[in-house]
């Protein structure tokens, strides 16, 4: 049978590792990362697509893709701007933000360089 001393020793060595488990974690890079909102990740992807769209038109007049296969994919990133806009007017409640704004004035520039 274990004696009163045993039971305190084991005591006292399972909370020292306890205290190392819960104070010794390591914080990882990410954790002090800012967490990002949803409208700065549909912001993020909003970017991307327009960037896609940039580079899908200018290998489209590089010659690296037939017209229909242009106007499919260029149709599809359309598409998906308009989906993440919704999205984005959805988490803004509608309200104009800066981000919207400056989408907004991207959509006017875009249509005017389409047209010309």
């Amino acid at each position: 049978m274990m004696s009163s001393v045993d039971i305190a020793l084991a005591c006292a060595l399972l909370s020292a590792l306890l205290i190392y488990f819960v104070f010794g974690v390591k914080l990882d890079a990410s954790d002090n990362a800012p967490h990002r909102t949803k409208l700065d990740q549909l912001m993020e992807r909003r970017d991307a697509i327009y960037e896609n769209l940039r580079d899908l038109r200018f290998e489209f007049r590089a010659g690296k893709f037939s017209e229909q296969d242009y106007e499919e994919i260029k149709q599809s990133l359309e598409v998906e701007a308009a989906r993440v806009l919704s999205d984005m007017d959805q988490v803004t409640g509608g309200t104009p933000t800066p981000a919207t704004r400056q989408t907004s004035t991207r959509l006017t520039a875009a249509e005017k360089v389409r047209n010309s």
